[in-house]
């Protein structure tokens, strides 16, 4: 499965299409129009769905190609970072070929909120109220809890502060990593930002850039990184650790830390979609997505938290529902700019 080309055109909607089938129902010509079984020759492999997704490929594609499976609908992917894919809609605007946005945080969507459609209330009550944005124009597919990873033989939970803030003090020199460019970073830092206000969430980052953190690129080699001692601790999303554990075993040097204070280094942040192109099988996709089938491959398959009852998590991850997790509305995260231009002002980032 694979982006092929952007559209010049959208395709003629469903609705059109029928009146041209009544038209020729109407000329005597029913039988060019329907088949023997009384369906249109408008097949359900004729339909189409572009997607942008800010989720990576390795991680979405299984899924999407049972999507394909099941519904019938060609879908056609065009892969980025969320940043980057967010920054492309707002180019193309109306000329974008985009039906739906496949967003990796809430700040991704926030960024082109203007671009999005209502959801269907029914859609929306398929998760709870806290995944979705207050104006219907995105929904949750899965959870991702920003957690800290640390090294097991180096670090022990009982030197672990409470909160986030707890690694401004000196101890900890040397001994952090984390990725500044990362989205669910940034979505974390807004909320830092929502919660703390501006001075106190300068002062976390100042105070960490004096404990000389080492940066990586992403999560994943954030927690590589903690695994082989290079740090002692890393801020990233929960399920990368459970990844590699996956690969490598139990004994894999590293484990999650849930801090317990509810702060926003707690912050619970949701992969999710927004609807761009109305007249798209968008609404369908979303139902796939939030089936017990597909929560349980989020489950399974990559880790994270599903959002309707009755799918399990993977032993080690805990029910979303027992996490201390700070009262924020995560449709306010996608203040992204001001989050950047502060972690340029603080030299976190170039």
């Amino acid at each position: 499965m694979s982006y092929l080309s952007l559209r010049a055109h959208r395709a003629i909607p469903l609705i059109l299409a029928m009146a041209i089938i009544a038209a020729a129902i109407a000329c005597g010509s029913a039988d060019e129009a329907v088949s023997s079984s009384g369906d249109t020759a408008i097949s359900e492999t004729s339909r189409e769905l572009i997607i942008y997704s800010g989720r990576s490929e390795s991680l979405v594609d299984p899924i999407l190609q049972r999507f394909e499976e099941v519904s019938g609908i060609d879908v056609k992917v065009r892969y980025g970072s969320t940043g980057a894919l967010a920054a492309t809609l707002l180019e193309e605007g109306d000329r974008t070929p985009a039906d739906v946005f496949f967003a990796q945080d809430p700040g991704g969507l926030g960024a082109i909120s203007e671009m999005l459609i209502p959801i269907s209330t029914d859609v929306l009550n398929l998760v709870p109220e806290w995944a979705r944005s207050p104006d219907s124009t995105w929904i949750g597919t899965s959870g991702r809890a920003r957690v800290v990873v640390y090294n097991t033989e180096n670090v022990s939970v009982d030197e672990l502060p409470t909160n986030i803030e707890g690694f401004t003090d000196s101890k900890w020199k040397g001994r952090i990593g984390w990725p500044p460019s990362n989205g669910s970073f940034q979505a974390m830092v807004t909320g830092m930002r929502i919660i703390w206000g501006e001075q106190r969430t300068q002062d976390w980052l100042e105070g960490i850039l004096a404990n000389e953190p080492v940066i990586y690129a992403k999560n994943a080699p954030t927690v590589q990184a903690v695994s082989d001692g290079e740090v002692d601790v890393g801020f990233v999303n929960h399920y990368y650790l459970h990844r590699f554990i996956a690969e490598q075993g139990d004994d894999f040097p590293a484990r999650n830390y849930y801090l317990p204070d509810g702060g926003p280094g707690s912050v619970v942040l949701v992969a999710g979609l927004g609807v761009i192109d109305p007249s798209s099988p968008a609404e369908e996709f979303i139902r796939f997505l939030l089936s017990k089938e597909s929560q349980q491959y989020f489950a399974d398959e990559t880790f994270e938290h599903p959002l309707i009852a009755g799918v399990a998590t993977q032993p080690g991850i805990p029910d979303i529902d027992s996490l201390a997790r700070p009262t924020i509305d995560i449709s306010d995260l996608g203040d992204l700019e001001s989050t950047q231009a502060l972690l340029r002002k603080t030299g976190v980032l170039p």
